[in-house]
């Protein structure tokens, strides 16, 4: 997904939690995080050889080791850190929701906010309440004219984009400095638009599941059956319409694609019908006057139906939309039938996952920078930070290095893409500056209102941005969080305290594993400032080809090499790689290893190396690369993952990779016509 796009996440679309027991499982919080090695040799296959499958080799014994969880869709490092991460935000919570003296008002807010998500008799009592309150409210929609004005409260309300657009704020594609607003395509439910156009056996055979499930959940809400059959179909035949016109994933890769900044007469025009007068006059945006359409095509189609479509008809998509993301709030039949669907039928996940995990996540997703505060407290010190900045500096030092000698770039593009990483900001653990939650009501016994109240509190928040001078200190994702990002727009590279945790990162092992896994990353996220997408973007952020023609067709000439490479790999029946989505990403493991490699070279040139554990240090080096990507995939999450995910699977991001550096068939002895030595290496940065 576009990182604009990402900001436009819904909450509700990520919950896929039960409301089961958590020490039903015997799992209890934890007090501090587990220690795990940063290299495993118990990971390992002996079996395997590096030179044939190096993956195989370096994590054949942790796939048998670790079979997937009955509530995950897949397992790997990441989630287990991830997972980890969690419990130990468990321990914290239920610290805090016992009101410890002397606790602060985050603290408490934290802790209030935790024991009333955990207080499950009190959300059956409620039960469907909440979500009723907004069915009222479609019923008593009378007339088109109306439909604006609803759309603002319940968008502000939930933060949804399933309510047929997203609206919000984001940095002008064309002067990143000004913060505009944002009208963004959604409407649908299902994970992409194919899979409501794709006519295979299994598309079908999926979308009547679909069906069964929006028919489901209509007798829920107190339709008949024969009612609700035909309620469903309606939605379908909505959402099929609205699918038609939305971008596919790979045209959603092109930031082209989704710049289209339009006046306020202009976005009118292209939806007449709609009042987008009473629609930001309800969300408190009278005065905004320039808007960015991401999908100009959408809106059309969407204002089309709108207009064409009868209100019953419009009332029922809304009825869905508005059960489809509460759902997971409400008691324990609703989140019964969208756990089945959405988590049990599409991803293949057999069990509901305690209602620890979900709370945790709530938590996390929307007071998430108090929690933060709490977590880095307890696991990130400065020293762990400026360990991290000094390998990021090396790498950015590699990278700059990499640039002054390319023999495929000129002088002038050279100078600007020396330009953009000098600019790059490198920001590790967490914001110099503490998001202020004071404002949100939590209490002890209203799970729903508190998080209505914080999502409101967020809406409101990125609206206001609107007009306003941009933060760049701002961050897109929590502390805790297990991932990392570049951001075009900000030109910033972000690394999450909760990313910078054994075995991703490990002080007690040697440089060598450390620099192939973190450093691996660092150089990632950096890479992305000049993968296919990333490299559109100037020094300041801004959409603009500062390329030469030439050197434009140089660098589309090799990526095509790892567009060929990749595509060339199953993923699962007989699906193989989307390599044109998940270019960028292979870009970025591909240059990422390049410079993680310079950049331990430069660290270790006058320190004596050793052998460990009957590997050498080169050896360390590419496997300590490897084990983070170790994991296991139900082939249900897999279908899924190779539609929408613009990440290749980590197999064929540790072989894809290897197989195109020579210096790794040097640290393994791998003869030619090995299946980890390509014939013709590809190589972009």
């Amino acid at each position: 997904m576009h990182p604009v796009l990402h900001r436009f996440f819904t909450l509700f679309a990520s919950l896929l939690f039960s409301v089961a027991s958590a020490h039903a499982q015997g799992e209890k919080p934890l007090r501090e995080l587990p220690y795990i090695p940063g290299l495993d040799t118990s990971a390992m296959d002996p079996k395997a050889s590096a030179c044939e499958d190096f993956y195989q080799f370096s994590c054949g014994g942790w796939i048998q080791n670790n079979p997937i969880p009955s509530d995950q869709s897949r397992w790997s490092v990441y989630g287990k850190l991830y997972q980890d991460n969690q419990r130990f935000l468990w321990g914290i919570l239920d610290q805090l929701s016992q009101r410890p003296e002397g606790a602060s008002t985050a603290q408490q807010q934290l802790g209030d906010y935790f024991a009333a998500c955990m207080d499950e008799s009190r959300v059956e009592q409620v039960g469907p309440a909440p979500l009723k309150g907004w069915i009222q409210q479609v019923d008593a929609i009378v007339s088109r004219a109306e439909l604006a004005a609803f759309l603002a409260r319940a968008h502000l309300a939930s933060g949804d984009v399933g309510l047929f657009f997203g609206f919000g704020s984001d940095q002008d594609f064309s002067n990143s400095s000004s913060v505009i607003a944002f009208a963004v395509a959604g409407g649908l439910s299902l994970p992409d638009r194919d899979y409501y156009l794709k006519n295979d056996a299994r598309s079908v055979a999926l979308r009547q599941k679909y069906l069964n499930h929006v028919a489901h959940t209509f007798v829920l809400l107190g339709a008949t059956d024969a009612f609700a059959a035909l309620q469903a179909s309606a939605v379908l035949r909505v959402e099929t319409a609205l699918a038609r016109a939305t971008l596919s994933q790979v045209a959603k890769r092109d930031p082209y694609k989704l710049f289209h900044k339009m006046t306020r007469a202009q976005l009118q025009a292209l939806t007449p019908g709609f009042d987008w007068d009473a629609y930001l006059g309800a969300s408190g945006l009278s005065d905004v006057q320039n808007i960015n359409v991401t999908e100009p095509a959408y809106f059309k189609t969407m204002g089309r139906q709108l207009r064409g479509l009868a209100l019953d008809d419009i009332k029922v998509y809304l009825r869905w939309h508005l059960a489809h993301a509460l759902s997971p709030l409400l008691s324990t039949s609703f989140v019964d039938a969208h756990f089945d669907f959405f988590s049990k039928t599409l991803l293949g996940v057999p069990q509901l996952a305690p209602r620890w995990k979900r709370c945790v996540h709530w938590v996390d997703v929307q007071l998430g920078e108090a929690l933060g505060q709490e977590f880095v407290k307890r696991a990130f010190g400065p020293e762990l930070k400026e360990k991290t900045l000094q390998m990021t500096l090396q790498i950015e030092q590699a990278m700059h290095q990499d640039l002054q000698t390319l023999d495929w770039m000129s002088k002038p593009t050279k100078a600007r893409a020396i330009e953009k990483l000098k600019t790059i900001i490198n920001k590790i653990g967490y914001p110099d500056r503490w998001r202020d939650y004071s404002s949100v009501v939590v209490t002890r016994d209203d799970f729903f209102g508190n998080v209505s109240r914080a999502t409101q509190f967020e809406t409101r928040r990125q609206l206001d941005k609107i007009g306003k001078p941009l933060d760049r200190g701002e961050w897109g994702m929590t502390p805790p969080t297990v991932n990392a990002y570049y951001s075009a727009q900000m030109n910033d590279i972000n690394f999450p305290a909760g990313v910078l945790q054994p075995p991703l990162y490990d002080p007690k092992m040697d440089d060598a594993p450390n620099y192939g896994n973190t450093g691996g990353t660092i150089g990632h996220e950096l890479t992305h400032a000049f993968d296919d997408e990333g490299r559109q973007f100037d020094a300041q952020g801004n959409l603009k080809n500062w390329w030469t023609p030439k050197d434009n067709q140089r660098f589309n000439d090799r990526s095509q090499c790892i567009v060929k490479q990749y595509g060339q790999y199953p993923v699962v029946d007989d699906i193989k790689i989307n390599s044109r989505l998940t270019l960028g990403e292979d870009i970025a493991d591909l240059g990422g290893m390049v410079l993680a490699w310079t950049a331990w070279k430069m660290q270790t040139a006058h320190a004596p190396l050793e052998s460990r554990e009957g590997l050498t240090p080169d050896q360390r080096f590419f496997i300590g690369f490897a084990q983070w990507a170790c994991e296991n995939n139900r082939p249900e999450d897999m279908r899924v993952k190779a539609v929408t995910d613009p990440h290749s699977p980590g197999r064929y991001r540790v072989n894809g990779v290897v197989a195109n550096l020579p210096e790794f068939a040097t640290a393994f002895a791998c003869k030619a016509g090995s299946a980890m030595v390509s014939v013709k290496p590809c190589r972009v940065w």
